[in-house]
């Protein structure tokens, strides 16, 4: 097996230098144009820091960025990919985290950059494409670089109110990209249509299929989401056969009725994951795509974006409800106890990871990490980590896995991690708020805030907004003149949950 992504890329540019591997509306790079892009970021990167050592991203949703994010792994170091929408005060907070020897942005995010309170260096990609590869400098770090060197570090939301940085190896990346693409029957031929943005779990898929298989990744436009129609003739009309997009994409364009103005023709093998896929939606999409293949997908960020999968053997019923399946290769689900003791067969435990494909940690976050990465409770025998994920599971008779819900509060919505605790924390931060509690209604995927004071609704979205990515604002906000108390003074969250 190889130790690099880059091995993958040199490899596959030796096969199909001259094919397009990403694209967007405005254009398209070949997989020798993002090697060629890539070794010029990569040198002039590794001009400026030494080797393993973090660098902030922030550029667009286009087909340039790829290459940027293997300029930083040319150069030795790892890659940390930042959201421009994201509000400022929360970029600030993930480059505190993270410390990177240096930026690396586009003109286009250049003055997003100055109003950071970062005072480091920082590297334009247009300045940095110019430097001519180094490849005798390029050639020595691959050299003095292991299997599990961290490859990147993705943001996700955090209970204390602070984003948790995930890294992950090169060697953890190929083990789920190589799995994920057996599964999914990945090929040369195959077009993907990427939905999610850049920076998060679910475009890894995207960006390093084409490296591993020769497929291409066409990058849609945001906005087509929301008109199906428009969607479906722009996936036609780039002939796009394979997605792995998450499950609140293909619920709202049923609830849009997307497929009363026509379909994906030459879509043929569909992965979704990120939160429970009513089967209702799934039956629609099986309806008008008979002959594709419908995989529902499950796993946390820190265990490089899903561990296991479950193949749709035939057309749902509405009242069905998915299992999440088996494990892939190279990941072992363990059920588990509160006591850390085997689930009984047929008994509900919580579903913990473990296998080479975990994570190597939280960024700069050491108590974090040795508190959710632990030793195996089964045996001291040696080292044999697992991730704790905080969800149920039940594990039936054939070996396949059930999702029966969460043990904590940290939800999946709209394909994005979410801790009810941070959008609390930033409820409560509104002048006029008195008390608060936030909740989630698993029915209609909507996160819900109850509150006491006299701030009205608006005002505390509007706070909201300015800590908290859109995804995590609340959709119903609802002020009462208390809320429900249980005999030890805590929140009734059964009564708020009727109120729903």
């Amino acid at each position: 097996m190889r130790q690099n992504v880059l091995e993958w890329l040199e490899t596959v540019c030796e096969a199909y230098a001259d094919k397009t591997a990403f694209s967007d509306e405005n254009g398209a790079v070949t997989f020798a144009q993002t090697r060629a892009r890539a070794q010029a970021v990569g040198t002039a990167i590794a001009e400026k820091t030494i080797v393993r050592k973090p660098i902030a991203v922030l550029s667009g949703r286009h087909c340039l960025t790829p290459a940027s994010f293997l300029g930083v792994v040319y150069s030795g170091c790892f890659y940390a990919p930042i959201d421009a929408s994201l509000p400022l005060s929360r970029i600030n907070q993930i480059l505190e985290i993270l410390q990177p020897a240096l930026v690396l942005t586009d003109a286009q995010n250049a003055s997003l950059v100055q109003k950071t309170d970062y005072a480091g260096e920082v590297l334009f990609v247009e300045e940095a494409v110019k430097t001519p590869a180094d490849m005798q400098r390029l050639s020595q770090i691959r050299r003095d670089s292991t299997a599990d060197d961290p490859l990147y570090v993705i943001f996700t939301s955090g209970s204390t109110g602070r984003p948790k940085g995930v890294i992950t190896s090169h060697f953890s990346l190929m083990s789920y990209i190589d799995a994920y693409a057996d599964v999914m029957q990945i090929s040369d031929a195959d077009v993907l249509g990427n939905q999610s943005p850049l920076d998060y779990i679910a475009a890894i898929r995207d960006i390093y299929l084409p490296l591993r298989c020769g497929c291409s990744t066409v990058i849609i436009p945001k906005t087509l989401f929301m008109t199906p129609a428009l969607l479906f003739d722009y996936m036609n009309a780039n002939r796009i056969t394979a997605v792995g997009w998450s499950a609140s994409a293909l619920t709202v364009i049923v609830a849009l009725q997307g497929f009363d103005s026509g379909k994906p023709e030459y879509l043929r093998k569909v992965c979704f994951s990120g939160s429970v896929m009513p089967c209702k939606c799934l039956r629609v999409w099986q309806d008008n795509l008979p002959d594709t293949l419908f995989i529902n997908q499950y796993g946390p960020t820190e265990a490089t974006a899903s561990c296991t999968y479950y193949i749709v053997p035939g057309k749902v019923r509405p009242e069905d409800v998915l299992p999440i399946g088996r494990a892939y290769a190279n990941y072992r689900i363990l059920l588990l106890t509160e006591d850390g003791q085997p689930a009984a067969d047929g008994a509900e435990g919580e579903i913990c990871v473990a296998g080479p494909c975990l994570a190597l940690g939280y960024y700069n976050a050491p108590e974090l990490t040795t508190k959710s990465f632990v030793q195996n409770p089964l045996h001291n025998a040696y080292r044999d980590l697992i991730y704790h994920t905080g969800d149920i599971g039940l594990r039936r008779a054939d070996g396949t896995l059930e999702f029966h819900g969460r043990r904590d509060r940290q939800i999946k919505h709209l394909g994005h991690r979410v801790e009810l605790d941070e959008v609390e924390a930033a409820a409560a931060s509104t002048d006029g708020v008195q008390e608060c509690s936030v909740l989630y209604d698993y029915g209609t995927e909507t996160i819900c805030l109850f509150y006491t004071g006299s701030a009205g609704m608006r005002d505390i979205a509007v706070h909201m907004r300015q800590t908290l990515p859109g995804f995590m604002i609340p959709r119903k906000i609802r002020c009462l003149d208390s809320l429900p108390k249980l005999p030890n003074g805590k929140t009734d969250l059964s009564a708020l949950k009727s109120m729903i």
